[in-house]
């Protein structure tokens, strides 16, 4: 179906002569469409045309009514020559009826161009349609008719027959869809008592669009328009022709014919229509409804009025009696309707025609409870919230929440509810988003108008969706936790003592409320995730910093709170995410769905309780670290806090209370040295030192009090501790050494102590040559980091430091004493000591990499610095050692079987390879070092396959014929491997793999290769290498009769897909120039490689591969066939397939060029495309093998022209 209604033709069928109202009401096809004939008297009934339907050409009309332009509604009768005489009766149009005489008149139009009027124009054109019906009933109908198929956007043409019985067998056998493939057309043959219509459309119409489907904003205004159209037609008959027992029979019958066609135009504009007006009949049975309570109520006050005649009782009660038999018909065309076209479409097979349906449904179910709302129903919204599309699903649920909104309706839905919980609990955790949230929404309203429908176990289940990756869901799980588990009312105890006090056991008792579901969860210990979740409904409570940090600083000897430490300890947890909550807002990592721009009354919001909680912090926080000053995790928590300060406080211009706050900081960092609260010391220290922030120059200052404090105390210890190169000091000793070393690294790794030189002071602790003499393995742990963050910190402040080159000079000496440090540590024992001196050196090289990129081009920057070859060759050793290892190595032996271990143990090894591969993408390394990372990207694929990968792409994007020089590099070095393991026959070693996973990874490195034409020269030289490999320095001799490295073409001919057809042939040229001087032995197994790698070239010309170009059997005359593989698999005695006669031939062959190519081979370059590809001289009846029977020394001579 496509375009729209102006396309369509109503023709006249030959009717019986005596049909005279047929002749009338059927229109001609001449007619035009914009006019309206007026009807001619009797004495000129000759000379009369049927009004006007829609009868214009394709051609001709297809695009008046794509024209949007809204004609004019009405003209005034002025009294002119063109005012209509009032003894001249209104013509019947085709749906554009007219006014009389006196009054205003619409302009004539089709019934499908008033849809582009507006309502206002719709009901005069109906009105007068009604009239045009009342007057003359079946031309009317027909226009009608013909206004739901224009709305289809049918192209064709309409048959209209006069039908006069229905019930006739024969008719009803005729009514028919069918194709004529011959003509191109489809029909239509179906009944609209008491029409019988025929439409014929063209067969490729099916798929265009039509008006319901076009995108843009006309789809959608169209619809909006179609279905106010369907309601006031069926409000403006509802008092006059509904009820004749013909309009809305026909009317019926056409829908229900046309919603059951396998064309998906006429099914959906059909099926909208009919539940449209199955909801217009819903209003008007509830008028009715009204209409006949009223005159009960009416008919029981006029029985006690006695002194009233039984006369006006009785007219009462008749018109009762209408109204109730009015209402039945109604409801039987509701019946009729739904049995007919619901019961087929809501299961129908396009996602929209089940939407409207179920949306449909709903709203009758709403209207019209006392007919809808019943289990018989209500099963079709259950079964189709099992739809796969989510629209569907999502229309269910919102009907779903009209109904369960309405308390009257409640009792109807028990059964429902109980049938269908589990799935609406289910579709909380929809694919969909909008499904579950809308979901969710459903569950809530369900909480709340009834509280037994929901177990303790479905209520749980609910909860734990505050944990969802969707924040909107997430909120409402949120909502709903609140509302049943933390809106605990005020007792009576409470109200009898003061408001605070009441206020504290509310907040307290929520509190524990809380605690409980989050350690019943046991499904997060991230507590942020739940705040957030709680934040819209319960930020009154989350917000009440003054009364959480009371409850935590009361006096633990009072019974009063109750809380354990461990709840302390959550508590404090929820007490920072809020703080954060407060701040940041809801951004939170792994969750989507939150506001990403907040509207000026939540920026200001945000600002006043940061100014808050700031405020209230800067006097409560000193009293909590005190109080909690023994337990790490609570510290840890607690640090966090300071983070979230207003940088410009008012209130905190005094310095008294920030200076309290820090002396206390400082206070807990000596007396912790847990990574975590160390990590958290410092990262506030590194906010509260800001330059904007009010108290920035107090913050510096005690910072750099705790800093020298410190290295103070380590130069004192290192002292007594390192005795010429030897390390001694006592257990106490290294314990400070130690926690000073924890310290001194968790701020260097966020602050710049350039000033202290730590690098110059712990440089000794990594000169010790031996590792029984030297520091710990934990102290080396802590020096290597302190010693790697100095670097890193002169490295990137380059730009302001360096202002002569002798400073250039002395960073770039320090960055080598730094390797050559880190290189001694990448042989010690331990293998923590050794793990991080790898790290450190490819930060620093990589850091120092990215300094050489940005720096200014007139400006002091770093020299340039090379690894020394030692380095890299340990970097190698530790890449091959201590990361990709396989489940036999000591290492891996030494990693827990738990899984949690194992993902720790990956992550780590992660890490490393990927520090090690930004080395070679950042050029620090040569990239021919890569070929030790790429030999393992099939054996570690699941491991590390990604980052092989990414690697592979980022050194294709600098160099793309370097890279695959490294690919085959990485290639011949596995091959070379595998031949030297199979020589020794020992113990295989740890970079050993099988040629099977070899060529495996040949294949997957041919992959990469997608367009033929850009990597046209990286693929010519993949085969170029490969060729020189396996043949280049080979002599040929009695004891070896074939390369040794002949294995390798069968590897290289997972490459020769991907050569272009020119440079098959030149490839295939150069493979016969080094091996014609050879005599090759077909039938021995060594040269069984060249013929596959050959079959390769030629069978890949021909688009097979090369085992099905080996073992095809092909005839000797086809062009670009080798005669080995057929010779070798039928068993010929003789080597000449085209000789039979010579049974005794020979079994070797000697290759060899004619002196005339060899000649332009030699001087052309082998990789070079021809503009024109040479001719082949075919012999043999085509094949380019010229064999020849040599019986003396059984040779034959194989001659092959290029």
């Amino acid at each position: 179906m496509g375009g729209h209604g102006s396309y369509l033709q109503i023709q006249r069928h030959t009717p019986d002569p005596s049909e005279d109202l047929y002749r009338e009401m059927i229109p001609d096809p001449t007619a035009k469409a914009a006019s309206r004939p007026k009807v001619q008297t009797e004495n000129s009934h000759d000379e009369a045309t049927s009004s006007g339907a829609v009868n214009q050409s394709g051609d001709e009309s297809g695009n008046e009514n794509r024209r949007r332009s809204v004609r004019k509604k009405r003209r005034v009768c002025d009294g002119s020559e063109n005012v209509k005489s009032s003894d001249v009766k209104a013509g019947r149009g085709s749906g554009a009826g007219r006014r009389c005489n006196k009054r205003k008149h619409v302009e004539a139009v089709t019934l499908f161009e008033v849809v582009t009027m507006g309502k206002s124009a719709m009901q005069a054109v109906i009105d007068d349609w009604i009239e045009a019906y009342v007057m003359d009933r079946d031309p009317s109908l027909l226009d009608l008719i013909s206004f739901f198929i224009q709305c289809s956007g049918c192209k064709g043409v309409v048959t209209a027959e006069m039908c006069q019985n229905k019930d006739d067998s024969d008719i009803m056998s005729k009514m028919v869809e069918e194709l004529d493939e011959v003509a191109g057309l489809q029909y239509k043959r179906f009944l609209a008592f008491p029409w019988i219509l025929t439409v014929t459309w063209p067969m490729d119409t099916d798929s265009v669009e039509y008006p319901l489907t076009e995108s843009g904003p006309y789809g959608r205004w169209f619809h909006s328009e179609f279905c106010d159209f369907v309601s006031v037609l069926v409000a403006q008959c509802q008092h006059s022709v509904i009820f004749d027992g013909y309009l809305m029979e026909a009317l019926i019958s056409l829908l229900t014919e046309l919603s059951d066609s396998y064309v998906q135009a006429f099914r959906h504009t059909c099926t909208l229509a009919a539940v449209k007006m199955l909801s217009s009949l819903v209003s008007v049975a509830l008028s009715l409804s009204v209409g006949i309570e009223n005159s009960q109520k009416l008919s029981k006050v006029q029985k006690t009025k006695r002194q009233k005649g039984p006369a006006q009782l009785e007219r009462i009660q008749k018109k009762t009696s209408e109204l109730q038999e009015k209402r039945a018909e109604i409801e039987n065309m509701m019946d009729v309707i739904f049995k007919g076209i619901f019961l087929k479409r809501y299961r129908d097979v396009l996602p929209e025609i089940r939407s409207i349906c179920v949306d449909e449904l709903g709203l009758w179910m709403k209207l019209y409870s006392s007919a809808f709302l019943n289990d018989s129903y209500l099963k079709y919204m259950g079964w189709m919230m099992y739809d796969k599309i989510p629209d569907v699903r999502l229309k269910c649920v919102l009907a779903l929440q009209g109904l369960y909104g309405d308390p009257v309706l409640l009792p109807r839905l028990d059964l429902f509810t109980s049938r269908f919980k589990d799935r609406l609990i289910s579709m909380t955790m929809d694919k969909d988003n909008e499904v579950a949230v809308q979901a969710m929404k459903l569950l809530l309203l369900i909480s709340k108008t009834c509280d037994d429908v929901l177990s303790p176990e479905e209520y749980k289940q609910l909860y734990h969706v505050v944990y969802s990756s969707q924040r909107p869901v997430a909120a409402l799980a949120g909502e709903l936790l609140f509302s049943k588990l933390l809106n605990i009312p005020a007792s009576e105890a409470q109200c009898e003592i003061n408001e605070k006090e009441a206020h504290e056991q509310q907040t307290l008792a929520r509190l524990k409320a809380l605690l409980h579901f989050h350690q019943e969860s046991e499904l997060h210990t991230h507590v942020v995730y739940l705040v957030d979740s709680l934040w819209d409904c319960g930020g009154a409570l989350l917000k009440d910093w003054p009364t959480l940090t009371s409850i935590l600083l009361q006096d633990p000897t009072s019974q009063s709170t109750g809380l354990t430490q461990a709840e302390e300890s959550v508590v404090v947890e929820f007490l920072v995410a809020s703080v954060r909550q407060a701040s940041e807002g809801a951004a939170l990592a792994g969750r989507s769905g939150a506001k990403k721009v907040m509207s000026a009354r939540e920026k200001k919001v945000q600002t006043d309780d940061c100014a808050k909680l700031t405020q209230h912090f800067l006097m409560v926080l000193p009293k909590l670290l005190s109080k909690f000053s023994s337990s790490d995790d609570i510290i840890a928590s607690l640090m966090k806090i300071p983070q979230y300060f207003l940088p410009e406080c008012p209130k905190a211009e005094g310095t008294q209370l920030v200076s309290e706050l820090l002396a206390e900081m400082g206070a807990v960092v000596e007396l912790h040295t847990d990574p975590a609260v160390l990590e958290a010391a410092a990262r506030t220290y590194l906010s509260l030192c800001g330059e904007e922030t009010t108290w920035c120059s107090v913050a510096q200052a005690a910072r750099d009090s705790l800093v020298q404090s410190w290295v103070d105390r380590l130069v004192l210890l290192l002292q007594d501790s390192l005795k010429g190169d030897s390390f001694c000091a006592d257990e106490e000793k290294t314990g400070d050494i130690l926690a000073t070393l924890k310290k001194l690294r968790a701020f260097h790794n966020g602050h710049d102590l350039s000033r202290w030189n730590l690098s110059e002071l712990l440089s000794p602790l990594l000169s010790v040559e031996s590792s029984q003499d030297g520091a710990p393995p934990q102290v080396l742990l802590e020096v290597l980091q302190c010693v790697c963050y100095s670097v890193l910190w002169s490295l990137s402040m380059s730009g302001e430091s360096l202002t002569s080159r002798e400073m250039a000079v002395a960073q770039r000496a320090q960055l080598s004493l730094l390797c050559e440090r880190n290189h001694r540590c990448l042989s010690h024992s331990n293998h923590s000591v050794r793990q991080q001196a790898f790290v450190c050196v490819c930060d620093a090289l990589t850091a120092h990499s990215y300094q050489l990129h940005v720096r200014a081009p007139f400006s002091y920057g770093p020299l340039l610095y090379t690894p020394n070859p030692k380095l890299q060759r340990a970097l190698l050793t530790f890449l091959c050692m201590d990361i990709f290892v396989g489940p036999d190595s000591e290492n891996q032996s030494k990693v827990s079987d738990s899984d949690v271990d194992r993902l720790e143990d990956l992550h780590r090894r992660r890490n490393l390879l990927a520090a090690f591969c930004k080395l070679i993408v950042h050029g620090v390394l040569e990239m021919s070092v890569a070929a030790e990372v790429f030999m393992y990207y099939m054996k570690y694929f699941n491991d590390f396959g990604d980052i092989i990968k990414e690697t592979l792409n980022k050194t294709r994007q600098m160099d793309k014929i370097e890279s695959t020089r490294t690919l085959v590099l990485c290639l011949q070095e596995l091959f070379v491997r595998l031949r030297r393991e199979q020589e020794s026959g020992g113990r295989a070693q740890p970079g050993f793999q099988t040629f099977t996973s070899i060529k495996e990874l040949a294949r997957r490195f041919a992959l990469t290769f997608g367009d033929h034409v850009k990597f046209r020269e990286s693929v010519a030289m993949i085969h170029r290498n490969g060729i020189e490999f396996v043949f280049q320095g080979f002599v040929q001799t009695p004891d070896t009769p074939a390369p040794s490295y002949l294995a390798y073409l069968t590897i290289l001919s997972e490459f020769s897909s991907k050569l272009l057809k020119p440079d098959k042939k030149t490839v295939l040229a150069y493979l016969q120039k080094h091996t014609a001087e050879h005599i090759i032995n077909l039938r021995e197994e060594s040269w069984q490689p060249l013929i596959y790698y050959r079959a390769s070239l030629l069978a890949a010309a021909e688009g097979e591969d090369a085992l099905s170009y080996v073992s095809s059997d092909r005839k000797p005359c086809l062009p670009h066939r080798s005669s080995y593989s057929k010779h070798k698999l039928e068993g010929c005695k003789s080597p000449n397939p085209f000789s039979p006669a010579d049974s005794k031939g020979s079994k070797v062959h000697r290759l060899s060029i004619s002196p005339g190519n060899q000649e332009k081979t030699n001087e052309a370059d082998p990789f070079s495309v021809p503009a024109e590809p040479p001719a082949k001289r075919l012999r043999a009846g085509g094949s380019v093998l010229s064999c020849t029977n040599e019986g003396e020394d059984e040779l034959v001579e194989v001659e092959l022209e290029v």
